[in-house]
This record gives C-alpha cells, sequence and structure tokens, in this order.
C-alpha cells in the first residue's frame, strides 16, 4: 500500500455502470405490489422486472391512451 494517492482527476459516483434504467418513486397499491411480489417469488426474476414487463406489454397493445382518459374521466366525476 502507498504512503500516499494521486486522486486529483478522481471522480465521485456510482461504480457501476448506469444500464439503461431510471431509478424513480412510485406509489403502488399494496394488494399490486403484493401480487407482483407472489409472482416474482416463483419465477427468478424480482418483482420491479415483472412490473416492468407488465408495463411494456400494456404500452404494446396501444391502449394507454384510452385507459389514462377512462380513469380521468372517472375520476373526475366522483370529485365532482
Amino acid at each position: 500500500m502507498r504512503k500516499e494517492y494521486d486522486l486529483c482527476g478522481a471522480k465521485r459516483g456510482a461504480v457501476v455502470k448506469e444500464t439503461g434504467k431510471q431509478r424513480i418513486t412510485i406509489m403502488l397499491d399494496g394488494d399490486v405490489l403484493s401480487a407482483f411480489r407472489e409472482r416474482a417469488a416463483g419465477t427468478g426474476h424480482g418483482y420491479q422486472t415483472l412490473i416492468n414487463q407488465a408495463l411494456r406489454n400494456y404500452l404494446a397493445n396501444g391502449e394507454l391512451e384510452d385507459t389514462l382518459r377512462r380513469v380521468m374521466r372517472e375520476e373526475l366525476r366522483k370529485a365532482g
């Protein structure tokens, strides 16, 4: 081990390279989260991976906009 190290070119931050994914905070209903965790337990994948796959499948069907509009209409009716 050296007595002194030159750290003038060192950078702070994560050592692991990014994988193209982003860290976010999202609020999910407990029953939804539990269901994904239960499914993940038997697959060998993590529950976050299963949620990501479910969202990709949903987006591939092209129904996201229609569903969002329907949910917004329902919520506005409840509030008004």
